[in-house]
């Protein structure tokens, strides 16, 4: 028990680090990418599920070395002989699916249970970030593929109306919009 205790807090610990940098690596360079709002959420999404199988595929590790090749714990029900099995079993447990194809025994128990608390937390916070990314560039939709001509023919008013959002998201950021951060004079 106590082998399996310490590699559920290693696994909780790994797995949000790795959830961490992917959300903060894409937060860093979301801005540079030089595509339009759209494909800017969209590689939201994706850096969002590329964490979460990375997640996924360490808890699969873990199922492998602790269960398969330690004996620490087992699964009954439809057998689990090889990695992929133990990817599946990771999948189920991590989004909380429960096929109830494969049932833990003895430590497996804690660790899929851990794992199903840990994919809890890490999908919802990753679907907070999604949210954000989405609440900063859903404004800008349409605004990358307008026409020149339409652009030009719009009036001042126009533009500074569909501006606004944005503006107003930069200064709930904490920022002005002429003046930096704000407070920095």
């Amino acid at each position: 028990m106590p082998v399996v205790l310490a590699a559920s807090v290693v696994l909780v610990v790994v797995t949000i680090l790795v959830l961490y940098e992917t959300l903060w690596l894409t937060s860093e360079h979301l801005a540079e990418l030089p595509v339009p709002p759209r494909a800017r959420i969209i590689a939201v999404v994706l850096a969002a599920f590329a964490g979460h199988t990375v997640a996924v595929w360490t808890y699969a590790g873990a199922y492998w070395l602790l269960v398969l090749k330690l004996g620490l714990g087992a699964f009954s029900g439809v057998p689990v002989e090889s990695f992929e099995d133990c990817l599946f079993v990771s999948v189920v447990a991590y989004t909380s699916l429960g096929y109830g194809d494969h049932i833990p025994l003895g430590h497996a128990r804690l660790l899929t249970g851990v794992e199903a608390l840990n994919g809890l937390v890490l999908i919802g916070w990753s679907a907070s970030f999604t949210y954000l990314a989405m609440e900063r560039y859903w404004p800008l939709h349409g605004k990358a593929r307008a026409r020149p001509a339409a652009t030009a023919r719009r009036s001042a008013t126009a533009r500074k109306r569909l501006a606004q959002p944005v503006a107003e998201a930069r200064q709930d950021e904490g920022f002005a919009l002429d003046q930096g951060p704000a407070g920095s004079g």
